[in-house]
């Protein structure tokens, strides 16, 4: 069956996320804020929820149409073929917005909606009353300016919900927004990777994630896999493909550090967890205590940040411990994410090579990416002295 399918995405990501469908064969429709859209099947249903690692869920687009009046939003939601995905014993659960159109309240047009959905249901199957005991179907009606996109969810809980993070700490990144600032680095498995405000882990343990090439959706499940639509085969057949692509071989160099024992303890067990505890080395130090031998390598990092009292003055610590170890090591980049905008002028003394605007749940922050300079021999010779 063919079939439009979205990947919802947090603003700022729709070029990472892109990119990923393209990797995995899917063509792409449409790129709008906050949705990325591409033609599949039910197979790309299943492959894009396992593989697809910095968008936010996977929708099935169901219609799309202009409504005026609720009588619009009634006969073109009940015009859709919902019989195909929902069986008689389906539960299904209808969730709305509504931003500058005429059918401005939300609770009404769900209620038109999800009638709309059971007049449909009770011609298909001859019923008058749904018990909604089965597998959950959970159909969002979404109008801007007045036009109507209807999607089917595939994923269930985010897909940010990877199923290590058993443990966690103050404000943790989310874990789709760690796998694109690595995939937006210069990181790549040959190369070194260290986080020196680990927290919980999240960005190394991503990092070995890609590094290995396991899939973010591997070890979790997701609403689609109780469906009848969607065969079971596809399901174990594309795990499967995910367990065999998996390289256990490379050598990766990732390091996480944190001045709180209690983070990195969360980070280890965390890493446990993700399968991924062997290639990354965590432990408990102070940003200061930043060494390497290394001549080039990348630090992926999400600094704190925040106003209450006695923080800056720490940011302002750690900022300048950046300083001293990009001053002493140049063929590192830096790229942390944050916001706080005195980040260029402390940590670094000059402006960042390129900055992205983006959200850390409903945070606006800002990726500073500073690339270090090219080895040179005469680097080498002063790493070396």
């Amino acid at each position: 069956m063919k079939l439009e399918i979205i990947a919802a995405v947090t603003f700022g990501l729709e070029a990472v996320v892109k990119r990923e469908i393209e990797h995995l064969g899917y063509k792409i429709l449409k790129t709008e804020d906050g949705k990325i859209t591409f033609l599949g099947d039910e197979r790309a249903v299943v492959r894009t929820n396992l593989w697809l690692r910095c968008a936010d869920r996977v929708q099935i687009k169901m219609g799309e149409f202009m409504a005026y009046e609720f009588e619009d939003l009634f006969q073109q939601v009940k015009a859709i073929a919902w019989e195909e995905w929902i069986p008689a014993d389906g539960k299904f659960i209808v969730n709305g917005s509504s931003v500058k159109s005429k059918l401005s309240s939300v609770p009404a047009c769900q209620s038109v909606a999800e009638k709309a959905i059971i007049e449909r249901l009770k011609e298909t199957y001859g019923v008058e009353h749904f018990e909604k005991t089965g597998a959950l179907y959970d159909i969002k009606i979404t109008l801007l300016k007045d036009r109507v996109t209807v999607t089917l969810d595939t994923s269930g809980p985010g897909l940010h919900k990877r199923g290590y993070r058993k443990h966690s700490v103050e404000a943790p990144i989310k874990e789709t927004l760690a796998a694109a600032l690595i995939q937006l680095s210069f990181w790549n498995k040959d190369r070194i990777l260290a986080d020196p405000c680990c927290g919980s882990g999240t960005i190394p343990i991503e990092a070995a994630l890609i590094g290995r090439n396991i899939a973010p959706g591997i070890s979790r499940e997701f609403a689609a896999e109780g469906w009848e639509a969607i065969p079971a085969h596809l399901w174990k057949e594309e795990r499967r493909a995910a367990f065999e692509a998996i390289d256990n071989d490379c050598n990766l160099k990732i390091y996480g550090s944190d001045i709180n024992p209690a983070a990195i303890k969360a980070a280890i067990s965390n890493a446990e967890e993700a399968g991924v505890d062997d290639c990354i080395k965590f432990n408990v130090a102070d940003v200061s205590a930043l060494r390497t031998k290394s001549l080039s390598g990348v630090m992926v990092t999400n600094p704190p940040y925040g106003q209450r009292i006695g923080e800056q003055e720490a940011i302002d610590r750690i900022y300048t411990a950046y300083r001293s170890f990009f001053t002493e090591n140049p063929t590192w980049s830096l790229f942390a994410v944050t916001s706080d905008k005195t980040i260029e002028q402390k940590a670094m003394g000059r402006p960042a090579d390129r900055r992205r605007k983006l959200y850390n749940g409903r945070l606006e922050i800002c990726y500073y990416q500073f690339h270090g300079e090219k080895p040179t021999a005469e680097h080498m010779r002063e790493k070396q002295e």
